[in-house]
């Protein structure tokens, strides 16, 4: 498990990183249901001809959102992802990238996310939506 190593995130946010959050040395800095910050580096996740890979995009568009549904949920339940579109606008080959997920609607089960994906010139790189569902943790396909 990650440790929340700013004292601005939520304790519980130690407790759900995941080990593909490390692999790709993802940091988030911000983290509120109607806000996510974070950031990962291009380096490493990058495709054959060296550039950030558009898989890349769509693992921190949805990680972002899924931080900010669950903590829109919590506790008591989780949040999965469910549906995600993404529009690669331009490519970047060093650097980071920031994605900023702003929520779109905080609903009871069903919550929206669109999120921003910029170069460290301010460039906007990806755009995307995602949604994600809120569900009981205990359901069999959930794994706790």
């Amino acid at each position: 498990m990650a440790e929340s190593r700013d004292p601005a995130l939520p304790q519980w946010y130690s407790e759900v990183a995941s080990a593909l959050d490390e692999k790709m040395g993802l940091t988030v800095s911000e983290l509120t249901p109607q806000r996510v910050v974070g950031r990962m580096p291009v380096a490493g996740n990058t495709q054959p001809f060296g550039l950030w890979h558009g898989g890349a995009s769509c693992v921190l568009a949805e990680t972002l959102a899924s931080l900010g549904a669950l903590a829109a949920v919590r506790p008591g339940r989780v949040a999965v992802g469910v549906d995600i579109n993404a529009t690669h606008h331009r490519s970047v080959k060093q650097g980071m990238v920031t994605g900023t997920a702003t929520a779109l609607r905080l609903g009871k089960t069903v919550l929206s996310y669109d999120v921003a994906l910029v170069d460290d010139t301010g460039e906007r790189i990806c755009t995307a939506r995602v949604t994600c569902q809120a569900v009981d943790p205990r359901r069999p396909n959930i794994s706790s």
